[in-house]
């Protein structure tokens, strides 16, 4: 009988940490992209305003809007474009030569691609470290490795924060001191993005199963 209880609030739990996920990946999207939207509106317009009351003694609502549309629908066409296409790599080319904001651009965009389509990220696997401190285990993505001068192998491993897992920290961290685990980057994703709401029973099986002494 309680197990019969059991499974209703069971699949109830699991039903709607799904639905919240699915809002969460909806609404987080839109709104970063409304914010930076807003952020481009704002710089246009506030250059434009000046230039425009200097010419017809007035200011003209909504021309900011206006070129902020045209400027992100060329730039669509320019990207879709094959000429388009090797212009944006030859300035992408220009601007990693260019001290400091090179690390910048380059960073930034290999981080953004670590979320893009699977089978061309950049998390080669999802681990499990003691962070911030010993006793506590945080989901960390493995993003590279390397080997230390007496030949000791070193991962770089990306610490997230929840729910934006966009930022975060990074850890150059020994083998010992990382466990691997077989949690998919998707999966891991979705208990990050969720704050810990939505997690696949072979999620949980696998954190239940880890070694936390």
């Amino acid at each position: 009988m309680k197990e019969t209880k059991r499974r209703p609030r069971h699949w109830l739990r699991r039903k709607l940490g799904a639905q919240f996920l699915a809002g969460v990946l909806i609404i987080v999207p839109i709104g970063i992209a409304l914010l930076i939207f807003v952020w481009i509106f704002s710089a246009i317009d506030g250059f434009l305003q000046p230039v425009i009351k200097a010419v017809w003694g007035r200011t003209v609502p909504g021309v900011g809007l206006g070129i902020t549309i045209i400027l992100i629908y060329l730039a669509g066409a320019i990207a879709e474009n094959v000429i388009g296409r090797k212009v944006i790599r030859q300035s992408e080319a220009l601007l990693a030569k260019v001290p400091i904001f090179r690390y910048l651009y380059t960073g930034i965009k290999q981080l953004l691609m670590s979320f893009s389509a699977s089978g061309r990220t950049g998390f080669t696997q999802v681990v499990l470290v003691e962070y911030p401190r010993k006793g506590i285990k945080a989901i960390g993505f493995i993003t590279g490795e390397m080997s230390a001068e007496n030949g000791e192998k070193l991962f770089s491993v990306f610490i997230p924060t929840t729910p934006n897992p966009t930022s975060g920290f990074l850890e150059i961290m020994r083998e010992e001191d990382i466990s691997r685990t077989d949690i998919s980057v998707e999966d891991a994703m979705k208990l990050l993005v969720s704050a810990g709401a939505a997690s696949s029973p072979k999620v949980q099986a696998t954190l239940a199963g880890t070694n936390w002494t």
